[in-house]
C-alpha cells in the first residue's frame, strides 16, 4: 500500500535526511526533468518527475520505474534518462 501513496503522491519519498539529498535536475526540449530517487529494500527506486509551464500553469507527470540500484547516483542518472525517454516519446501529451 505505501508503494501506492508514493505512487500517487501521498507519503514521503525519502525516508530519512540522508536519503534527501538534493534532487537531480535538467532541462529537456523545454521540460523540467527532476531525478527523485528513495531508498526502498536496501536499495534506491529509480523516480522522477516531468513538468512544464503550458499556459500559465506548471503541469507534472510522476514516474516509477522497476529499476532499484544500490547508489543514488545511479538511481538518479537512470531517471534522467527515462524522463528524456518520456519527453522524446511523448512530449505535451504527458499531461492530458
Amino acid at each position: 500500500m505505501s508503494f501506492l501513496k508514493r505512487l500517487f503522491g501521498g507519503g514521503s519519498a525519502a525516508k530519512s535526511p540522508d536519503e534527501a539529498k538534493e534532487a537531480v535536475r535538467a532541462e529537456h526540449k523545454g521540460f523540467l526533468i527532476i531525478a527523485t530517487p528513495y531508498m526502498e529494500g536496501g536499495q534506491y527506486q529509480v523516480c522522477g518527475v516531468v513538468s512544464k509551464t503550458i499556459n500559465g500553469e506548471v503541469k507534472e507527470h510522476r514516474f516509477i520505474r522497476a529499476d532499484r540500484c544500490p547508489s543514488i547516483e545511479d538511481a538518479a542518472a537512470i531517471a534522467l534518462s527515462k524522463g528524456r525517454q518520456l519527453v522524446d516519446e511523448q512530449g505535451d501529451r504527458l499531461f492530458g
